[in-house]
């Protein structure tokens, strides 16, 4: 094992992220004391993983001294009529968002890049899914700069049908539904940011002045419009007003 305490975090982090995954915090001696440790453990992670990287999830700074930012790795986004994730709490744990994904790639740099330039790199935009596992102990007192290395509950992405990339920049409020047989679940989906899409700009600008590029391909979520929502294994169907709607069959990973 290396010597090096992001990189030993990191391998312990990416061997938790499976089935029944409950665990306490890391050792005290590889625990992220502030968030440039914890980005330090992302950037070491995207390592383990040959820089494997499918996308990133991210929000406005929710606090002067927080970020919402993490990478979605390549082998866990999933597209099409089937997505298979790790139950939690026997259940899949969904947060409906847009993707934005880029048709461009966007080189680190020291200025920043225009709302316009960002706008202009992304070829298409997505109803998505966030797919989510808590694998911490429940009620367990670990700080943010810990959730925050192991990625704030993220186990991958689902990339569904597009939807009109100007209407997805402006969202900010839509209903949802989840339905699944005679269960319907319905949401006044309200974006936590202003828009979809500032996040978006603010995560380019942060992490390319951090030295980071970021890949044609790579989709970028930017928040939940309604939270995280539980769902049976089954076939569930997803609806954003005046926006689509899709099937899709959900399956628990062993």
């Amino acid at each position: 094992m290396s010597n090096n305490p992001y990189q030993q975090a990191a391998e312990c982090l990416l061997k938790r992220r499976h089935k029944d995954a409950q665990y306490d915090r890391l050792a005290e001696n590889l625990r992220p004391q502030s968030i440039e440790d914890a980005l330090a453990i992302h950037q070491a992670m995207i390592d383990l993983k040959g820089g494997a990287v499918g996308g990133w999830k991210c929000l406005l700074p929710p606090a002067d001294d927080k970020v919402v930012v993490a990478p979605i790795f390549s082998d866990t986004v999933h597209s099409g009529a089937n997505c298979s994730l790790f139950a939690d709490n026997e259940k899949a744990r969904l947060e409906p968002e847009i993707a934005f994904v880029l048709g461009q790639y966007l080189a680190a740099k020291d200025t920043p890049y225009t709302a316009d330039e960002v706008k202009a790199a992304v070829k298409s935009c997505h109803m998505a899914l966030e797919l989510m596992q808590s694998r911490y102990q429940p009620d367990l007192p670990s700080t943010f700069a810990e959730k925050l290395a192991d990625g704030l509950v993220n186990q991958g992405l689902y990339i569904g049908p597009e939807v009109d990339k100007n209407q997805a920049f402006e969202l900010s409020n839509v209903q949802i539904s989840f339905t699944q047989g005679e269960k319907v679940q319905q949401f006044d989906g309200k974006h936590p940011n202003p828009t979809a899409s500032k996040p978006l700009v603010w995560l380019i600008n942060f992490m390319t002045q951090r030295g980071v590029s970021f890949k044609a391909g790579q989709a970028i979520i930017t928040g939940s419009f309604a939270g995280i929502v539980e769902v049976d294994f089954s076939s569930v169907e997803i609806e954003y007003q005046n926006l689509g709607s899709y099937q899709l069959n959900l399956s628990a990973r062993d």
